[in-house]
């Protein structure tokens, strides 16, 4: 494990030239931005949505439920349907996908109308992951991957920042069908960006459904995975509740908490940025060190109890480790396999969506069976388990 990174990830290429400008990698991160907008941002606009179309804030509520599985679904598939297709093609095909399916939401009368264009999304979202998402190490080689990476993955933090308040506050200032169709405006600018930008990418050699199986007899990438699921279920165990827990233990009103959750948003994009740097310098190290830092973080709130300031602090410092998680994750397994980075990005998307619906669930349970902070705790636990299994498993240097 202690293979210097740049060597790591720029395996399998023929030189390190870049293949893309730094303006086509930002494209891609542009394009991330619109679909995390897209795929949450019915959380701001339930009541308007239930309203307009008649139907329960609950039902309305499964217009973000079911992209997420659909993702997980659509991930390895869109392996099999890419095939050997250019990869700017076929970003460029997903991201159209998007833009149809904030048209069908905008002008949908019924509740049939609204699912199909969710479900549409889901597919551009899967999709998209697993080829655009997988593009930092080839499009710029070397040390300069896990950089790329995160600026793709930069687009996450700003639409969890600043897409989802915004198409909030549109939604309420011109209607909830505005924001998606303006959000399709933006998609349909990176597609123009992307067409100018980006040049042909051809598939991996190792990229394909079939290649899964092979994969996942790579011993680095069983351990990325379980990692994967222990600290993304116990990070949405944990977050899910955040809400209930800062009203319940600290008695913040609720114009501070939307400061708080605000504050825990600007630090995941810091950590975005952070995570990337510490990735290329040793990949192992930021992994289990983000792994820790939440467990540190999430532990550190429960025990701050009712003191305001020290349970701010310790959300801050949540919402840096969870920033730097994407981005640690994914270079640790591409890493691992860095000739079939697709098929990768496709069990990584896959096992991650999966995990933050099933997170959700335990968390559910145990608040259900233990109250509000049992479920913080089996997030702390969960990543505490992850960092120890990377550092036992792995050689840090």
């Amino acid at each position: 494990m202690d293979m210097p990174v740049s060597r790591s990830i720029s395996a399998g290429h023929a030189d390190s030239k870049p293949l893309a400008s730094w303006a086509a990698v930002a494209s891609i991160g542009v394009g991330a931005f619109a679909l995390v907008t897209t795929e949450f941002l019915p959380v701001g606009l339930l009541p308007l949505i239930a309203a307009d179309l008649g139907i329960s804030e609950g039902t309305a509520g499964l217009m973000v439920t079911l992209p997420g599985f659909l993702a997980a679904l659509a991930a390895p598939m869109t392996l099999g349907f890419a095939a050997r297709f250019d990869r700017k093609r076929v970003l460029v095909s997903l991201l159209m996908l998007l833009v149809v399916s904030n048209a069908i939401v905008a002008t949908a009368q019924g509740f049939a109308a609204l699912m199909f264009g969710r479900v549409l999304l889901g597919i551009a979202v899967g999709g998209f992951w697993t080829i655009g998402g997988s593009l930092g190490p080839r499009l710029r080689p070397g040390a300069e991957g896990p950089r790329a990476t995160a600026l793709i993955f930069s687009g996450v933090s700003l639409g969890t920042v600043a897409g989802v308040p915004a198409g909030a506050l549109i939604g309420d200032l011109f209607g909830w069908r505005t924001a998606f169709l303006l959000v399709s405006g933006v998609a349909l600018l990176v597609v123009a960006a992307l067409q100018f930008l980006l040049p042909a990418i051809r598939a991996q050699k190792g990229s394909g459904l079939k290649q899964v199986p092979d994969v996942l007899r790579l011993q680095r990438v069983q351990i990325g995975l379980t990692a994967a699921v222990l600290i993304f279920v116990g990070q949405f165990a944990a977050y899910t509740y955040i809400t209930p827990f800062l009203i319940g233990a600290t008695g913040i009103d609720t114009g501070t908490l939307s400061m708080v959750l605000l504050g825990y948003g600007a630090a995941g994009f810091a950590g975005n940025l952070f995570g990337g740097w510490a990735a290329g310098r040793n990949f192992v190290f930021a992994l289990a060190g983000t792994a820790f830092l939440i467990a540190l973080s999430v532990a550190g709130l429960l025990l701050a109890g009712g003191n305001t300031l020290p349970a701010v602090a310790w959300v801050v410092a949540w919402g840096f480790g969870f920033g730097m998680l994407p981005i640690a994750m994914q270079t640790f397994l591409f890493t691992s396999a860095p000739d079939r980075l697709e098929s990768i990005a496709a069990l990584f998307v896959s096992i991650a969506q999966l995990a933050i619906g099933l997170g959700a669930l335990v968390g559910g349970l145990a608040v259900d069976n233990f109250g509000v902070p049992s479920a913080l705790w089996l997030g702390a636990a969960s990543a505490l388990l992850t960092a120890g299994l990377i550092t036992l498993t792995c050689k840090i240097h």
